[in-house]
């Protein structure tokens, strides 16, 4: 079992990104874009971090997407707006598809979503800082994500890591099947 912590669109508060840290324990931290942060912020540094360039951060030493495999999982970590998740999620399925991911996290929108499609989960955690849409009065959402073999649990918490007991989901995981 292994707990991934997903965060995005932090916009300059650099001050909300240890306490989540410290809080809700994370062995893997993916950070979906816009900390408005160098690259080599020392937050970053760690081996079980891994963190994309937003729209609105400008250090060209952050990737526009990394694809690793964690836990057993191959992961795309983007920020989303390379791949039109304003609109819909199409561009996103065909880059998932591409590399083969069964875990897509991506921001960019600023509003928290979770679905299961063709196998793959698509998570956005939300804006930590700066919430938009149906659930913005929760104040900043993060979402952490217990990974098993047989599933991905996620759940949502708040700035202050709260769990948002309405935002929790468990879906089944696609089983590998070897020879």
């Amino acid at each position: 079992m292994a707990r991934w912590l997903i965060v995005s669109d932090n916009h300059g508060d650099q001050a909300i990104l240890p306490i989540l840290v410290r809080q809700l324990r994370p062995d893997t931290i993916f950070h979906c874009g816009d900390s408005e942060m160098p690259a080599d912020d020392a937050w970053f540094q760690p081996a079980n971090t891994y963190v994309v360039r937003g729209n609105m951060d400008f250090d060209d030493d952050l990737p526009l997407a990394v694809t690793p495999v964690v836990n057993g999982a191959q992961v795309l970590l983007t920020h989303g707006h390379r791949d039109a998740v304003h609109w819909d999620l199409t561009k996103l399925q065909l880059h998932a598809e591409a590399v083969n991911a069964q875990a897509i996290f991506f921001g960019h929108t600023h509003e928290l979503a979770v679905e299961l499609d063709a196998g793959r989960l698509y998570l956005n955690p939300g804006s930590i800082s700066q919430p938009r849409g149906e659930f913005r009065a929760l104040g900043g959402t993060c979402a952490l994500v217990t990974v098993t073999p047989e599933q991905w649990h996620v759940q949502y918490y708040t700035r202050d890591c709260r769990p948002v007991t309405r935002l929790q989901f468990t879906f089944d995981r696609p089983v590998n099947k070897k020879g």
